[in-house]
């Protein structure tokens, strides 16, 4: 059997104040090294007991364990997908969809400003943590908006993710108090409509 690998947190393409000022430095450097390697670390501690389990055929444990792997490497693919999903306002950040994926979404939600308007009513009232998603659903071939609580992952919805958008408060609290929709309102301008797009243009594809 080969030996467990375990998953690398990847460098931020940009740096931790970039996002400001719609979302701070203390709050970016706080999610990532502490909150998002969190994550990392505590999937890699769950695999490897899982690993060592799957080697001696403990499937009760094996069982046990998956709850946390589910937790964990939620957080790491989602938060993964979230830092390329964002760019700094005015050099990739902000704007609105171009070429197919804006036709997408006219296609599905009359207009970018009405598929704003829904998303962030969607999202706002998620009760506790979680996610508010742009998928693309590979068997009808449209983009679909939903949310995910705690960190589910979008794949456990049949969807393959696009843009995704925190709503832990560990994401904006300590910069926007209790008023998540300002910060939903904040985070549009420097949502990386390119990465969205490549995004888009793979699941489209099928590739």
């Amino acid at each position: 059997m080969q030996d467990f690998t375990p998953y690398d947190q990847e460098e931020l393409p940009y740096d931790f104040g970039a996002l400001e000022p719609v979302i701070s430095g203390e709050i970016m450097q706080l999610h990532y090294e502490k909150h998002h390697k969190g994550y990392v670390n505590g999937l890699n501690a769950a695999l490897e007991k899982y690993f060592n389990a799957s080697s001696e055929m403990d499937l009760q444990t094996m069982i046990a364990l998956q709850r946390t792997i589910k937790f964990t490497g939620g957080g790491h693919i989602n938060h993964s997908i979230f830092w390329t999903n964002l760019a700094p306002e005015g050099n990739g950040g902000g704007g609105e969809p171009e070429g197919d994926l804006a036709i997408a979404i006219n296609k599905e939600f009359g207009s970018f400003q009405k598929f704003v308007e829904m998303f962030n009513a969607q999202t706002a009232p998620i009760q506790g943590s979680g996610w508010g998603w742009l998928g693309f659903c590979p068997k009808e071939k449209i983009v679909v908006m939903t949310t995910c609580q705690n960190q589910d992952p979008l794949s456990t919805k049949g969807l393959i993710p696009l843009l995704g958008v925190d709503v832990w408060e560990h994401a904006y609290y300590l910069q926007y108090k209790n008023l998540r929709p300002e910060y939903l309102k904040n985070i549009w301008r420097v949502v990386n409509w390119g990465n969205v797009a490549e995004r888009y243009a793979k699941a489209a594809s099928g590739s």
